[in-house]
């Protein structure tokens, strides 16, 4: 089985994208608020909009894709805490009603309702309504001021009563910025990447799974910049008298294949203990279009793992069994199914 880790629902109906225009401008003009947010999507509208996700999964050779709104979408720095909430819960309920209706293509990942300034435990109501619909698991930004960087690290005890809750629930949390607001950062060729590689060095600094053993961090992109440099933190871990990489965070933090070149899937598999990488593509994503060296997308990523000098138990550890382990909710999913 094939499990792609990574997908974003990138093909919304237009109804939602026009709620929530109605939304944010009913924040300056009470006048211009949508009456009602009952959207009138219809299933069949919903299926129709994931037939490109279902079309490249059957092209591309993967059987399911963990599924959740669109991040750039979840605009945390954007309207009041409460518009928040009331966003989160629709762009939620999407994802489930899809995932309800095609199982065998799609399984629930969330988005919190997070607000800069505002304690990560206001997220609590939303991650137990997830937990109860079914949801694998939720991704978590580290930034939701949007590229500013107003709230503390996720080392902080700011962060402990949502990771309290995760454990509980056995969630597992990919870590993902939304859309920047700093004109200085491009959303997904910078504050992605920083994002990725600014989360993971605070987690060097601290010792946060000293705390919380079971907690489980899915960084996206190929970790950004961290498989290029891991050598320069494996040397800062080293000058902070931290245990080794593999024993600090290994054991917690894990990794997706969405490189978009060879070369960097295979720098990566060199790098990375082949435990700790899942295979993802965020299709239909960041980068949709055709590479002119190749002639393939360059989100295809299954390509590139298939291409790596692995074994095929390894390749096997990639596509399902890590993220089976990883996302322990999913297995057990996976296993009704079976039954």
């Amino acid at each position: 089985m094939v499990i792609d880790i990574h997908g974003h629902y990138t093909t919304e109906p237009q109804k939602l994208l026009a709620f929530r225009d109605k939304q944010l401008a009913g924040l300056a003009d009470p006048m211009r608020k949508p009456a009602t947010n009952e959207l009138g999507i219809s299933d069949e509208e919903l299926i129709k909009s994931v037939e490109p996700q279902m079309k490249l999964q059957n092209e591309r050779g993967s059987d399911l894709t963990i599924f959740s709104p669109r991040a750039a979408g979840m605009a945390h720095h954007v309207g009041t805490e409460a518009t928040g909430i009331e966003w989160t819960r629709m762009s939620n309920d999407l994802i489930h009603r899809i995932c309800a209706l095609r199982p065998d293509n799609f399984a629930p990942v969330g988005q919190l309702p997070q607000h800069p300034g505002v304690p990560p435990k206001n997220c609590l109501p939303e991650l137990e309504r997830l937990a109860g619909l079914g949801f694998v698991g939720v991704n978590l930004n580290p930034d939701p001021a949007g590229g500013y960087w107003t709230d503390p690290p996720l080392t902080d005890k700011w962060w402990y009563p949502l990771y309290e809750k995760l454990c509980e629930l056995e969630m597992t949390a990919m870590i993902h910025v939304t859309s920047s607001c700093n004109p200085a950062f491009h959303y997904t060729g910078a504050h992605y990447i920083n994002g990725d590689t600014t989360a993971f060095m605070q987690l060097v600094q601290g010792n946060l799974f000293k705390d919380f053993p079971a907690l489980r961090f899915v960084i996206p992109h190929g970790g950004g910049a961290v498989p290029f440099h891991w050598g320069r933190y494996r040397g800062l871990a080293q000058e902070m008298k931290k245990p080794l990489l593999k024993d600090h965070l290994l054991g917690n933090v894990f990794f997706d294949t969405c490189v978009y070149h060879l070369p960097g899937i295979e720098l990566m598999a060199k790098v990375i203990p082949v435990d700790n990488i899942l295979f993802a593509s965020e299709m239909l994503g960041a980068v949709k279009g055709v590479d002119p060296e190749t002639g393939q997308n360059y989100d295809d990523t299954k390509r590139y793992v298939d291409k790596l000098d692995l074994s095929a138990s390894d390749k096997k550890k990639i596509f399902e069994g890590n993220a089976r382990r990883v996302y322990p909710r999913l297995s057990s999913l996976l296993k009704r199914r079976q039954k």
